[in-house]
C-alpha cells in the first residue's frame, strides 16, 4: 500500500468516527464500539483521536449534548428533566451541576437569563442593550470546506470531517480561519433542509477533492457583529441585526451570503467566552 492509499483509508476512519459520534449522541458511546467503526485497536484508535482533535472522546461527547442542549433550552420550551435524560444524564441533579460548571449558570436560570435574552425586546420593544457593529471592506477570500445540510447548529459536524480531512491529507495549518457560510434562511427553510458549509481560509492552490469543495467570500462592505457568548444564543443576534441596526443604519443589503467568522475554538474555550464575528453583506 503506498503512502496515498494509506492517508485515504486513515481520512475515511476519521470521517466514520466523527460522523457516528455526531449522529449517535443519544447512545452510549464507548472506545470499543468506535474502535471497531475505525478499524483499530481502542488503545491506537484514543491516541490517534486525541492527537488529531486536541481532546479525549469523552470531551467531545460532552460538550457535543451540552451544545445541543444549551439550543434546546434557549430555543424550545421542553422540560429541562427530558433534555437531562436526552443528554445521557441519569438525573436531573448531574445535569444542572454539569451545565453550571460550563454555561455558567443552572439550566432553568438560563433559558430565563442566558445571554441570548440581550436581544429579546423589552416591553417597549428594543432590546436590552445595544451591541457594537464595525463596517468593514473585506477583499476576497478563497475558502475550502465540506458541505453540510441539516440544522445549523450542527454544523460542527462538517467541521470535523474538514479538519480531519485536512489532517489526513497534511494540509492542515496554524494560521487557518475558521469560517461558517450559511445559505439558507432558517425562519423559512426547515431545518433539515438548511444548506451551509464549513470552511477555512488559507487555501491557495489546495486540491479540492471530495469532500473538500473550494468557495470564495465576496469583497465589499460588511457590517460587522462581534457575538460573546454560546453559538446557541446567536440566532438572536442575526434578529437584533436585521429588526434594529439595519433599519438605523439607512444601508441595504447586498444579494450576498452571510458569514461567521470563529475567533476562538469550542474545544479549548468555555462557551461564555466563544467570539464570533457575524458579517452581514452590504451594498
Amino acid at each position: 500500500m503506498n503512502g496515498e492509499t494509506a492517508w485515504a483509508l486513515y481520512e475515511t476512519r476519521l470521517t466514520r468516527v466523527s460522523s457516528y459520534i455526531h449522529d449517535h449522541l443519544d447512545e452510549e458511546l464507548d472506545m470499543e464500539r468506535l474502535a471497531e467503526i475505525a478499524c483499530l485497536s481502542s488503545y491506537h484508535w484514543h491516541r490517534i483521536y486525541r492527537a488529531i482533535y486536541g481532546e479525549t472522546l469523552a470531551a467531545t461527547v460532552k460538550r457535543l449534548r451540552l451544545h445541543r442542549a444549551a439550543g434546546e433550552i434557549v430555543r424550545t420550551e421542553v422540560a429541562i428533566s427530558e433534555i437531562a435524560k436526552r443528554s445521557g444524564y441519569p438525573n436531573l441533579q448531574s445535569f444542572n451541576r454539569i451545565f453550571k460548571s460550563v454555561y455558567g449558570m443552572p439550566p432553568a436560570r438560563y433559558r430565563k437569563e442566558g445571554s441570548h435574552t440581550a436581544f429579546q425586546p423589552s416591553p417597549y420593544g428594543k432590546t436590552k442593550a445595544m451591541f457594537d457593529v464595525t463596517l468593514r471592506q473585506i477583499e476576497p477570500t478563497e475558502l475550502i470546506g465540506v458541505a453540510h445540510t441539516g440544522s445549523y447548529m450542527q454544523i460542527g459536524k462538517a467541521f470535523e470531517q474538514l479538519f480531519g480531512t485536512l489532517y489526513a491529507r497534511g494540509l492542515a495549518r496554524p494560521d487557518m480561519r475558521m469560517i461558517g457560510v450559511y445559505l439558507d434562511d432558517p425562519d423559512i427553510v426547515p431545518a433539515e433542509k438548511l444548506r451551509s458549509i464549513a470552511c477555512v481560509t488559507g487555501v491557495s492552490n489546495l486540491p479540492a477533492d471530495a469532500p473538500l469543495e473550494q468557495r470564495t467570500i465576496e469583497g465589499g462592505n460588511y457590517a460587522v457583529l462581534r457575538h460573546r457568548g454560546p453559538y446557541a444564543d446567536m440566532y438572536r443576534a442575526y434578529q437584533w441585526l436585521y429588526s434594529e441596526w439595519l433599519p438605523k443604519s439607512g444601508r441595504q443589503l447586498k444579494d450576498s451570503v452571510m458569514y461567521e467568522e470563529y475567533l476562538n475554538n469550542p474545544r479549548d474555550t468555555p462557551p461564555t467566552e466563544l467570539l464570533t464575528e457575524i458579517h452581514m453583506p452590504l451594498a
